[in-house]
């Protein structure tokens, strides 16, 4: 007996990847239906070798449906995951309202699994930022061993994560820079992002840090520990797939380098790519599609009595949304549903 699967927002590039990876992953899907607004409706999708035609998700009954996983924007999730949630349809949430709620868990399932049996609360599970996602994934077992007191974080964010108007804005641009009639102004970006790189992602709030930063910090701490300090600047890059970041971390006790590179090779979700050589390192080209977060140049840092630098990579469709969204529900199967 399989589970009875709802997709809300299944047209977009997160919604799409939650389609691919339930199908690649073979979740025990019963039934499944693919969502999207009145304006998509009727629009294909693929689920394996399956076609599925996108139903009106204004119109949608949620009653005697499983669970749904969302990936429609903050605006949409306010008005539809409160009704799903309260006909018995357990909400996994891929937008940024629900994450700092302290009734809502917020969950990375190789990091604070645990967290899954307080969605009874609401109905709800969150899924965190994208940069958030692998972050935790890598900071998780380090902090077990040593305890984390500082993150000094900077990541270099693909346009992917701005949805498809920002790849499509990046392949434009790319194409006019070598057409001197056709200017493709930034519409979707603040500047230009072919051949350039933006320290802005989201809005500026009060302290001087985008919005994004902030959610860096944030759920951090919800996720792993309170105690954690956590300091980002967040990039966008011109890279159509995958998350990059440049991780210094202060523990409390030593770990040497060759100890963490031991601790991360054995923890779930991470594979080390990590040879002090040409090419001994993973980039956002080669971790496109995958399920793993990625993590190489691991070294101590001198400048501090208990410091480690790490470069960390992820496909952000897939572990910083969709794949993360799946993980969710396969784990809200497992410990609480129990039907697959």
């Amino acid at each position: 007996m399989g589970y009875r699967v709802v997709i809300a927002g299944a047209t977009g590039n997160v919604g799409r990847e939650m389609l691919n990876i339930l199908a690649e992953r073979h979740f025990p899907v019963d039934e499944i239906v693919a969502l999207a607004s009145r304006k998509s409706m009727g629009s294909e999708v693929s689920f394996g070798d399956k076609t599925l035609k996108t139903k009106d998700l204004d119109a949608f009954d949620f009653t005697g449906w499983d669970m749904a996983l969302f990936a429609v924007g903050s605006e949409a999730t306010k008005k539809y995951a409160p009704k799903a949630a309260k006909a018995g349809c357990v909400v996994i949430d891929n937008s940024s309202l629900y994450r700092y709620d302290a009734d809502i868990p917020l969950i990375v399932p190789e990091v604070n699994p645990q967290a899954i049996h307080d969605y009874s609360k609401k109905n709800i599970i969150a899924n965190p930022n994208c940069s958030t996602a692998q972050m935790v994934v890598a900071l998780k077992p380090l902090h077990d061993r040593a305890t984390i007191k500082r993150v000094v974080v900077s990541t270099y964010q693909s346009v992917s994560g701005a949805g498809k108007d920002g790849m499509d804005e990046l392949w434009d641009q790319t194409k006019s820079i070598y057409n001197p009639t056709d200017d493709k102004p930034a519409t979707k970006f603040t500047k230009q992002i072919a051949f350039n790189v933006i320290p802005h992602i989201d809005v500026f709030m009060d302290s001087g840090d985008t919005k994004e930063e902030w959610k860096m910090v944030v759920e951090t701490k919800k996720i792993v520990d309170p105690k954690i300090k956590v300091t980002a600047t967040c990039v966008r890059v011109p890279v159509f797939v995958g998350h990059a970041e440049s991780i210094n971390i202060e523990f409390e006790d030593h770990l040497d380098e060759n100890e963490a590179r031991d601790i991360l090779r054995e923890s779930p979700g991470i594979m080390v790519i990590d040879k002090r050589e040409d090419g001994g390192y993973v980039t956002p080209v080669e971790c496109a599609g995958d399920f793993a977060t990625f993590i190489s140049r691991i070294r101590q840092d001198s400048t501090i009595d208990n410091g480690i630098n790490l470069w960390c990579v992820s496909d952000n469709l897939r572990k910083g949304a969709a794949l993360n969204a799946v993980q969710i529900a396969e784990l809200l199967g497992r410990e609480v549903l129990k039907k697959g």
